[in-house]
């Protein structure tokens, strides 16, 4: 059953603009108990919002600036900042993440002065709904925001609710209709032309819609009009813009005592990656990429992104690579006077596979590639993401084409795949020509004179032949075939012969392509 929180702030861009003019350091002052109005940029300047003294004075939203002037004549008018506005109100609305990861802004039609949350089985964690609308007006109330606020079922229930009703915040699942029928018609957030049109025809509460006919309506009206009643009364959905897509899986703590320190919030952090794991584990799941967020008692929210190499559900690897990720953001970390509520989301997760304990080689190989990960995931915490690259594989035959060098790991496949035949751990970045003695024109090499040092082949294998990729050259390139051989001082070298003997070529030429440790 979902539940949806509606937040309204009637004086929102009056207040976003009263508090930053506050911060400036100079500027014309701002008396906020007499008319004050904002208006927007336009030849003919129209009231765009308006604090209580000029309601009080019977000025209205749309109100054209020399009407009001002609009216009122002692009247403080500033520009409106539409862009600043909606950046200052998605700020807000991410501190609002602390009831639940669901939170949209008003869309263009329920106005840009509030925001909306999916609070549908987060409610609990506050106490009850009733709890939870509490403390969400009083630290409204703190921060200097007058706020509106209802619960329902549907969003346009809530909505309307909170904008017109006097009575009742919470509406019970089930009465949407009962509780829509006392209220105007303007809840529905109808154009105004279509507001205007209801009204002359005496339609002026939504009651006097609910239950009629709809054929009547469908011919006059737009369709907007049994959509917004729809999705009022819960018959259509109606889909919120999330700021953020809710993660599958996330922890959230409330502390009696807001903190500062590293080692407190770690050790919340850990307390919260230890309520994840039972949910991970019974999903045969991992995170490799987790987001805390950090709650600061005056508002503010600072996140750390953490990401992991492989799927993991260690809380203990997790602490650390959030205490590296602590360190390198020390200095840009301000606590102000501290946090009061740490949530941990799993961003991104991924199946992990079954580990074998019972056999030594498989153990071997899998605590080899959790020691790699531990490296790199504490590299890139400690670094940068940037400054950790990886080597994936390419779908290619030839050697110089098979591998790239990427720095984004975390979507790549750890250990990258490798070839049935043994590659040298460096290549060369061009192939370099040698001089080389065969017992055959077709033979393994027996002596070879590379950077001007002769080697003695004591031992040779091969060959793997590779043929060109004939879809990616514009001629036709000749046949490679690769020999592994062995000096007698011990180095190990990877040359090819290119071309083959008497279809090919009639002089094959010998190139030094890599080496082995």
């Amino acid at each position: 059953m979902p539940r949806i929180v509606s937040v309204w702030l009637p004086q929102w861009p009056v207040h976003r603009w009263l508090a930053a003019e506050q911060r400036k350091p100079s500027g014309a002052p701002v008396d906020p108990r007499a008319p004050f109005v904002l208006t927007d940029g336009s030849d003919a300047p129209r009231i765009t919002a308006l604090n209580p003294a000029a309601q009080a004075s019977g000025l209205a939203v749309g109100e054209t600036l020399a009407d009001a002037r002609a009216r009122i004549g002692a009247l403080q008018v500033r520009l409106a900042e539409p862009a600043a506005d909606t950046k200052a109100l998605t700020r807000l609305a991410q501190w609002a993440t602390r009831y639940t990861p669901s939170v949209a802004l008003f869309r263009e039609e329920s106005g840009t002065d509030g925001f909306f949350l999916d609070a549908t089985g987060a409610t609990h964690l506050q106490g009850g709904e009733d709890k939870l609308l509490a403390n969400l007006a009083r630290r409204l109330h703190a921060f200097g925001l007058p706020a509106r606020l209802a619960l329902a079922e549907t969003a346009g229930t809530a909505w309307a609710v909170s904008h017109f009703a006097r009575d009742r915040a919470i509406v019970p699942a089930g009465t949407e209709a009962e509780t829509l029928t006392r209220l105007p018609v303007e809840g529905l957030r109808l154009l105004p032309e279509t507001t205007l049109t209801l009204r002359r025809l005496g339609l002026k509460r939504i009651g006097d819609l609910i239950g009629k006919p709809r054929a009547p309506f469908a011919a006059r009206f737009e369709t907007e009009l049994l959509l917004r009643l729809d999705r009022a009364l819960g018959i259509a959905p109606e889909p919120l813009a999330l700021l953020t897509p809710p993660p599958v899986y996330i922890a959230t703590r409330s502390l009696l005592e807001p903190i500062d320190s590293e080692d407190a919030i770690i050790a919340v952090a850990t307390r919260l990656m230890q309520d994840l794991v039972p949910r991970l584990e019974a999903d045969g799941a991992g995170t490799r990429s987790l987001r805390l967020s950090l709650y600061r008692v005056d508002g503010a929210v600072q996140r750390l992104n953490v990401g992991c190499t492989l799927p993991t559900q260690s809380p203990d690897h997790v602490a650390r690579l959030i205490r590296l990720k602590l360190e390198r953001l020390a200095r840009h970390l301000e606590a102000g006077f501290g946090f009061e509520t740490l949530s941990l989301a799993v961003t991104v997760a991924e199946p992990m596979k079954p580990r074998q304990h019972t056999l030594a080689t498989a153990s071997e190989e899998a605590e080899r590639a959790q020691r790699c990960t531990v490296l790199l995931d504490a590299l890139r915490q400690r670094l940068g993401p940037q400054s950790v690259h990886h080597l994936a594989p390419v779908a290619s035959h030839w050697p110089e084409r098979s591998e790239t060098l990427t720095v984004t790991p975390h979507e790549a496949t750890w250990p990258p795949a490798h070839s049935a035949c043994p590659r040298p751990p460096l290549l060369l970045p061009r192939a370099e020509p040698a001089e080389v003695m065969a017992l055959m024109p077709d033979g393994p090499p027996l002596r070879l004179r590379w950077r001007g040092r002769l080697h003695a082949v004591r031992h040779a294998q091969g060959p793997e032949r590779i043929a060109a990729e004939w879809w990616r050259t514009a001629r036709d390139a000749p046949t490679r075939d690769y020999y592994l051989v062995e000096d007698e001082a011990g180095r190990r070298l990877w040359l090819y012969r290119e071309g083959i003997p008497g279809r090919e070529t009639a002089a094959a030429r010998w190139f030094v392509h890599g080496m082995f440790a």
